[in-house]
């Protein structure tokens, strides 16, 4: 029988030559808020995530002097820190309406450590250098999302000449990238992957599939210059895509979600709703082959005894809420805030930057969560920056005369609404709650757009949704993951949304890596697990008591389980003896 990656190679290759042929009609989609419409308060979480992780980028690893690495000092990732680490001060400044105080600076740099041919690295003539093509991916990304910022035309220039004097001479090599099983080296690999085997014309990576990562850049670079030359390499390297099998040559998690990204991106370039069907068939092999307990991701598909990797990680994130742009599938926005909840948020050190865990299940040995690098400076620190930020860019979406709150962050909202503005402020305890109340509170500042629909999230987790308006209940039915209420709004306006979230446990994620007996605990998006040095068992039908705001209690055993979310605290660290038992 055709396994689910074999279904997917079968789909790319039958759909292919209609996926890449000309641009089809482009379809509305609901767009984030600009960074500029969206402000947190004081009393928000993510923006303090935010400001933490911009603290660290401005401390000296990440001086001006200090990001250009030679290709020694980069592990032969030309491009790679310094476009991580530009595209991190980037959207972390937007997003805390702070300015970075060393990215000017950075961004003068640029232009003196290109080679003589407009890019980062040596040149290798006739080959086609996986990682360098990696990072300069990077650093497109990066600069461009410093030109749609800055609109500054040596920047541009910049991204020209890394997509016409790297990318589009390799146009025949993506082609012939080498994607057979057996013409890759297998189980090797560290936390920052390296160059292992020639073939083909290709220095090839043990980040299996990282030159797709370089294809998101190219597109986003596309996305800017409009150049129809980039069509040719960008088809290319997306029809390669297509015809890997992610599971068999066990492609790295980071770059598949990257490379699904940039699927996405073209896809509302172009209009070509098949390159949407594709990424949500990876993304659904992702959650059954490549994501863990906590909904971190193992490093590649099918090893489980490896770490995770934050930027996998907010490439999850990224990606799971694009899908639901794409489709308006409520799963997708459950998908994106358990990995907010439960990966983002456990994999943020005390000093703002990101780190790596294990993966609990029965490779490891292990039913506890617990730090496995405690900071991957080089890149998951930076890549923290865009997951942090494209948080706050996707706490409200508009299109038409419609906006939606897909999540609950405290803050005040102009949405765009047809020729007009609705100005909205967002306050509640979600998702911690309170033994006694859980509530979410949205009052309407101003509105000069007449009659809107205004839809708030209601989770499947969420029960007993009332929504009341003013003080008085109004009918408040689930569809599509929201509750909705069509209205001509005025300032004022008060809604009022009230919720139980029981705690539910579930069974794994993963049934090749973990016991059918094993079980997980949530309340609400909230994974529980438990802090005590000995594993616990669960009584078979457990009941639960609240404590605080973040303690639930196993009625009659003493048990107490806390989230897997924590502020950022320094306990979660290397040589600190932390774990938490996440399976039971």
């Amino acid at each position: 029988m055709m396994n689910h990656t074999g279904r997917l190679m079968a789909a790319a290759v039958l759909t292919l030559g209609f996926v890449l042929q000309g641009e089809a009609r482009k379809t509305s989609v609901p767009q984030p808020l600009p960074y500029g419409q969206v402000s947190l308060g004081s009393h928000s979480d993510l923006l303090w995530r935010v400001e933490k992780n911009l603290q660290r980028l401005e401390e000296e690893k990440y001086w001006p002097q200090n990001v250009f690495l030679t290709e020694e000092q980069s592990g032969d990732w030309p491009g790679d820190t310094e476009g991580r680490t530009i595209l991190a001060l980037t959207l972390d400044a937007q997003a805390s309406g702070r300015s970075p105080r060393y990215l000017d600076e950075i961004i003068r740099r640029v232009q003196p450590h290109l080679n003589e041919k407009g890019y980062m690295g040596t040149l290798h003539p006739g080959i086609a250098h996986e990682q360098q093509l990696s990072g300069n991916g990077w650093m497109l990304r990066g600069l461009c999302e410093y030109y749609m910022w800055k609109k500054d035309e040596g920047v541009r220039k910049v991204i020209s000449s890394i997509v016409r004097n790297l990318f589009l001479p390799l146009t025949d090599k993506f082609a012939v990238y080498p994607i057979a099983p057996e013409d890759r080296v297998q189980g090797q690999g560290a936390e920052s992957g390296n160059i292992v085997a020639s073939r083909d014309g290709w220095a090839l990576s043990t980040d299996v599939g990282c030159v797709f990562i370089g294809m998101e850049g190219l597109i986003h670079a596309y996305a800017i210059l409009g150049d129809p030359d980039l069509k040719a390499p960008i088809e290319t390297l997306i029809g390669r895509f297509l015809q890997v099998d992610l599971t068999g040559i066990k492609a790295q998690t980071h770059a598949t979600l990257t490379a699904c990204r940039g699927l996405l991106r073209y896809a509302e370039l172009t209009g070509n709703r098949h390159l949407v069907q594709e990424a949500e068939a990876r993304f659904r092999l992702y959650v059954e082959n490549g994501m863990t307990e906590n909904c971190e991701n193992y490093n590649w598909f099918d090893r489980f005894d490896t770490w995770t990797e934050p930027c996998a990680i907010m490439d999850s994130y990224m990606l799971a809420v694009q899908l639901w742009q794409q489709t308006q599938k409520p799963e997708y926005l459950e998908w994106a805030e358990l990995i907010y909840y439960n990966a983002i948020c456990h994999t943020q050190r005390h000093n703002g930057g990101f780190g790596c865990d294990n993966c609990p299940g029965k490779a490891a040995g292990t039913m506890r969560l617990a730090v496995s690098a405690p900071e991957a400076h080089w890149c998951c620190t930076m890549r923290g920056g865009e997951g942090l930020s494209s948080a706050v860019h996707y706490t409200c979406f508009a299109a038409g005369k419609e906006v939606w709150m897909p999540f609950y962050h405290w803050g005040k909202y102009a949405a765009p609404v047809a020729k007009g503005v609705l100005g909205l402020e967002v306050e509640g305890n979600y998702p911690y709650g309170h033994p006694f109340a859980n509530r979410v509170e949205v009052k309407v500042n101003s509105n000069s757009a007449g009659k809107v629909t205004l839809r708030l999230a209601a989770p499947s987790w969420m029960q007993d949704v009332r929504l009341s308006l003013n003080g008085m209940e109004v009918q408040a039915r689930v569809e599509h993951g929201f509750v909705s209420l069509r209205r001509t709004f005025v300032q004022g306006d008060r809604l009022t949304l009230d919720f139980n979230l029981p705690v539910r446990v579930q069974a794994p994620l993963n049934a090749a890596n973990t016991d059918a007996r094993w079980r997980r605990v949530f309340a609400g998006p909230l994974m529980l697990g438990y802090d005590g040095k000995e594993n616990v068992s669960l009584p078979d039908h457990p009941e639960w008591e609240r404590g605080g705001e973040t303690e639930w209690f196993v009625k009659g055993t003493g048990i107490k389980l806390t989230p897997v979310c924590h502020p950022c605290d320094s306990k979660v660290w290397e040589g600190t003896g932390y774990s938490k038992q996440i399976l039971f």
